[in-house]
Formats: C-alpha cells, structure tokens, sequence
C-alpha cells in the first residue's frame, strides 16, 4: 500500500506514520528526517538545507522532488511506503508520478499544532523549532499545501481524520478509512 500524509507541522504524521508502517508492514519515509539528516552533512547542499529549514522555508520543489524520487526508486520502497511530508505544494503534487493508493489529512488546528511544537521543541531542542520559524511553517502550510489537499481531494483520494484525538483514536479512524 502506498500512502501520504499531509498534516500541518505538529499534526501528528510521524506518530501515525511509524504507527501504520509497523501494522501494514511497510516502510516509513519522512521528508523532514531527511531534509534534518543532510542538514547535518558538511556540504554545500547539507548547509543550503540547514539554513533554509532554520529560516523556516520549504526546500524548493526542484530539490524536493529529486531527492524523494531518489529515494523511492530505492528497493525497499516498491512494494509499498508511508509517505510523510511530500508531496507539500501543488507542484510536488502535479510532478508526483508514483502511484498513491490513498491521501490521509491529518487535521490539527493552527493552535495545537503550535502548542505541540513549542513541546516538541523544549524536549528535542531542535534549531529549526524556534516560534518564528514554526509560525512561518504554519503559514507555508496554509499557502502551499492547502492547495495539495483540494488537488488529491478532486480526485477522490483525499480522506480527512481528525488529527486532534488521542493517538489510538486517529490510528483506528486511518485503518477505518483504508478500507473504504
């Protein structure tokens, strides 16, 4: 099975992703470990990442899409993943060639996603967490990847879960919604 979710930053994808890669038995990719990850090497497109992610900004489509197709053509990816964090714009979205069985929004209010990144934050600490740098990705998330929601939802893949209940309860309503 090939699934994406798309959550507003905080929405819970990772928990739910690590969650339904262990049940369906398929491989979990995020684009924001990634992206944190090359952040970390000692290069031109380790520090490019690094400061445009500290800024708060999305990786440009170009990059994104290369680097995710990069990573999809590897083996453990063909029989299936759980996608988190791509496609992010509309124009990821229209370049995504892969095929999805279905879209799964995560949806969390502007205030709790706030409230559990500021969380998130004290406990990880991470550089790119700062409250400017999350409003600004709350703001890119309202910009860029509404439109991505309205495109998947046209064509009929888009399943909505209230991203606001416990962990377990938005766990069962996404295996609920897979087999519809």
């Amino acid at each position: 099975m090939k699934i994406v979710l798309i959550a507003i930053q905080g929405g819970g994808k990772s928990t739910q992703g690590n969650l339904l890669s262990a049940k369906l038995k398929v491989p979990y990719l995020s684009t924001g470990h990634i992206f944190r990850e090359l952040a970390k090497e000692h290069n031109p497109l380790g520090r490019y990442i690094k400061e445009t992610m500290s800024a708060g900004y999305l990786i440009p489509d170009d990059k994104t899409i290369e680097i995710v197709d990069e990573y999809l053509a590897r083996p453990e990816y063909q029989t299936g993943y759980i996608l988190d964090g791509f496609p992010r714009t509309l124009v990821q979205a229209e370049a995504f060639k892969e095929p999805i069985d279905i879209v799964i929004y995560l949806k969390v209010s502007d205030e709790e996603a706030l409230h559990r990144l500021m969380i998130k934050n004290g406990q990880e600490g991470r550089p790119d967490n700062t409250a400017a740098a999350i409003q600004k990705r709350i703001e890119s998330f309202h910009r860029f990847t509404e439109p991505v929601l309205d495109y998947y939802r046209k064509k009929g893949m888009l399943r909505e879960v209230d991203g606001e209940k416990t962990i377990e309860e938005i766990h069962q309503e996404i295996m609920d919604s897979l087999t519809k």
